[in-house]
This record gives C-alpha cells, structure tokens and sequence, in this order.
C-alpha cells in the first residue's frame, strides 16, 4: 500500500491576542488600511497552492491593487489565477486584472498561484505599502486541515481492477463520476482553486480529468510547461481528495505511436513524481483512430511499463480503436479483437467515449455487451454531438447514465470550461469572471450533470 495523500497544514492568518493601547492602536491601523493576506491552501513538499486575499479597509474605494514579494533561490511561481504576473529574478508582482481592480471599502478579492519549491513569500507590499501592518506576535500554532474523511479519496484509497469492475482499496466495486478540463493550452483557466472547490464541494464529483493535446497548441509546442502545468492539476485534484484521470490528449494523428517517444519521456515524470498518491489514473491515448487494434496494444505495450516501473499500484486506461468507441465507428469487431490480444497487464481497463446525440443504441448496445466482458472506463461523454455542441439528447443521455450506474461503469463528463460550445458547461465568460458556485453560470448541459453528480456516491 501507498503511502497516501500527504496534505499539509493552512496558515492561518496571524491574531492579534495582546491587550493595552498599543494592540488597539495597531488593531485600528489594521482597519483602516488596505491588506493582503497570504494563505498557503495546500504544501506537498515540492510545491505549494498559495492565496492572497486584498481587503480594503480604508474609506475610500481601490480603483487598481499591486502585489509585490519575494521568493526564495530554488522557489518560483507556476501557474496563477485572477492577476496578471511579471517578475525580475525572485522578485514577483501580481496586479489586478481588469475585472477585479475595483475594491470598495470593506470589500475583499482573491487571486492565487502555485509554487514550485518549498520557499515562501517574503518582503510582502500592497501598492508601496506593507501588506499587514505590525502587530504581536502570537505564540498559537497555525492550524492543521486534511481533507474530510468522505472525500472520495478518503473513503477509496488505491484503486484496483477487480474483475470487470473498478475496486476500491477494500475490494468494493464503486462508480467514480466527475468532469474533464477542456484544452489546457486554451482553457486552464478554467480549471482553477475556485472552479474545482465547486466541483468538488458543490457538484459531489469524484474525478478530475486533466485533458493535455499532444498536438494542436499543446505539448509538443512546450514539454516543459505543460508537464508542470500537468503536475499543478494533480496537486490540486490532490488537496481537494479527488482522483486525478491524466489523460495524454492524442487525436490527430490518429496513430498513438507516432507519439511514443513523447509519452515515455512524459509518464516517466509523472509517474516518477507521484508515485506515492494513491489518487492518479493514467489514460495513455485518448482516442485512437485509423490504426488497427494491434498498433494500440503494441503502444500500450511500451507505455505501460515505463509507469509500473515507477507507479506499479496505479490504473491505467487504455484508449480503443476509432476514437475509442471499440471499434463501432470504423471497422468494428473492437471487444472481439481486444479479447482475442488484450494487453498484458494488471490494473488495466478499456476506455469508451459517446456522445448521446450522436450515438444511440448501436453505441449504447456495445457499450452494454462490453461492460460484461472487459473492464471499461468511460472517460469522456457528451450529451450534445460528437463534435461537442449541437442540441442536447438527454433522453439518451439518461439511458447511458443509467446503464453505467447499474453495472458500475466510471464516467467524465466533456467538458469543465466556458467554451462557446453547448458541451461546455459554464456561459461563455464565467471563467474570466471567476464566479463558479450555483446554477447561475451553468449551461442546460451544465445544470443536467451539476444534478446527476450531486445525488449520493455508493462507496
């Protein structure tokens, strides 16, 4: 057994607890004056999730904020959200967007980032001004959170494959439901400590699917980044006892092992770097297509080793031919060819995508008979067309929802963002303006999984 989910303390924000004219005075500058409080969310070692909370406490309205500090040699910022970033050397600004600049008296904004390195802020200043004027010091202990023992996390642990079924660490089958991010080279900030506060607390959702392209913008273009970008989402999927689904995002070209190469360099790191959690999924080709079975196995049989070597315990999902459909799309015989030459591996199941206005009971039909006898995973659906917009079907929906409820299939639902698409769930917008939580922002497909995901797991 893994070590487990290593969750680190808050900090809290400093009390003052002395008593006499001079902790009043201090007190009342406090209040008069604009703040800027740092809160590190979650700390696993290497790296940290980070919060500053801007409140003015002045009288007079902030019409434009600047965030100045420090970081440590060997400590820099990854990504962030809801600022604007520039730095010299360790020295960081963070300034408003043009969204959020306006404070009025007694009102607060919020913006965050990821840290790479287990430094610190330092030599903090609002606008020229210290962040938080002077007061005692307090001799309490910063407070220490873990999550809640009903995370879905908590209450699993390792995954394994038992049978046809995924199993959790006490060989019970369970259900994982939860959403995929869009793009990330398009809409990562979509996907940030807000929105999956909302999926996860809100929605009830089990899984993030952190969806990275190979090709069109995304990890061919910038290795580096895009593997952090990788890492920072499985850290926060982490702090929030959510199962993290990397999916390595190839769909043209269609042959997964013209991206081999790629892919070893790529889950070696991953893999490498969280081999410890008991929480990461490896989807290691999102949709095949125009090769035939054989080419998927003998990719997958390069691939997989290279992440048991460093995560023996870890699922991992396999995509199937024509766009993972098992085959129905193209050439068919799919289960029938993967029974006949299944990948040698434990801990292994076969992913199946549909979208139900496109796909009805040819799909459906196949989906059923392959659930008694493969493993499978649906790791992407949509209740629109299979280009992820159109009319929604969610009469069919339903049908595949309920089917997968009743012999235990896991499902993503396509896709957590605000793209134009009726697939998407947020209005176009929201995620600029950062305001996730209710239906409000929500889409019809929005709302329709929001309330499919909030009814109770069976853990």
């Amino acid at each position: 057994m893994k070590l487990g989910v290593r969750i680190a303390a808050l900090v809290g924000v400093v009390a003052v607890t002395a008593a006499g004219a001079m902790v009043a005075t201090a007190t009342a500058t406090a209040a008069a004056s604009p703040t800027a409080t740092f809160v590190k969310v979650s700390d696993w070692g290497t790296g940290w999730e980070g919060r500053y909370t801007i409140t003015n406490g002045g009288s007079s309205t902030l019409n434009s904020w600047q965030v100045e500090f420090d970081l440590p040699t060997g400590t820099t910022v990854g990504s962030y959200w809801n600022a604007l970033m520039n730095h010299d050397g360790q020295h960081y600004r963070f300034t408003n967007q043009h969204w959020n600049g306006t404070i009025t008296p007694g009102a607060s904004v919020t913006f965050g980032l990821l840290g790479a390195g287990s430094g610190s802020p330092s030599g903090c200043r609002l606008n020229g001004q210290p962040c938080t004027p002077t007061a005692p010091p307090t001799t309490s202990p910063p407070p220490t959170t873990a999550p809640p023992s009903t995370t879905p996390v908590a209450a699993n642990g390792q995954l394994r494959v038992c049978g046809q079924h995924l199993c959790n660490e006490d060989g019970k089958q369970i259900q994982l439901r939860g959403m995929s991010t869009h793009g990330l080279q398009w809409y990562a900030n979509c996907a940030n400590t807000a929105s999956l506060d909302v999926l996860a607390q809100e929605w009830g959702a089990d899984v993030l699917r952190i969806s990275m392209y190979i090709q069109e913008g995304g990890y061919e273009t910038d290795p580096r980044r895009f593997t952090d970008l990788v890492h920072d989402y499985i850290e926060l999927a982490t702090a929030r006892g959510l199962y993290a689904v990397v999916d390595w995002h190839m769909l043209s070209p269609g042959d997964p092992n013209y991206n081999l190469s790629r892919a070893r360099t790529f889950f070696a790191e991953i893999a490498d770097r969280h081999r410890d959690k008991v929480n990461v999924l490896y989807e290691i080709a999102n949709e095949p297509n125009g090769v035939s079975w054989g080419a998927i196995k003998s990719y997958a049989d390069q691939v997989i080793p290279v992440i048991r070597e460093r995560d023996p315990e870890a699922v991992v999902l396999v995509g199937t031919p024509d766009w993972s459909s098992l085959g129905v799309s193209g050439s068919g015989g799919g289960v029938d060819a993967i029974l006949a030459d299944p990948v040698a591996a434990s801990n292994l199941m076969y992913v199946f995508h549909f979208y139900a206005a496109s796909h009805g009971d040819l799909y459906y039909n196949t989906l059923a008979d392959a659930a008694d006898r493969l493993p499978i995973f649906v790791t992407e659906f949509g209740t629109q067309q299979y280009t992820g917009d159109g009319p929604n079907n969610f009469t069919m929906s339903q049908r595949y929802l309920d089917l997968m409820a009743n012999k235990k299939i896991s499902w993503v639902n396509w896709n957590y963002s605000d793209d134009f698409r009726s697939g998407a769930v947020f209005t176009t917008g929201t995620c600029a303006a950062g305001e996730f939580s209710g239906t409000g922002p929500l889409k019809p497909a929005g709302g329709w999984i929001r309330e499919r995901m909030r009814t109770a797991d069976d853990f």
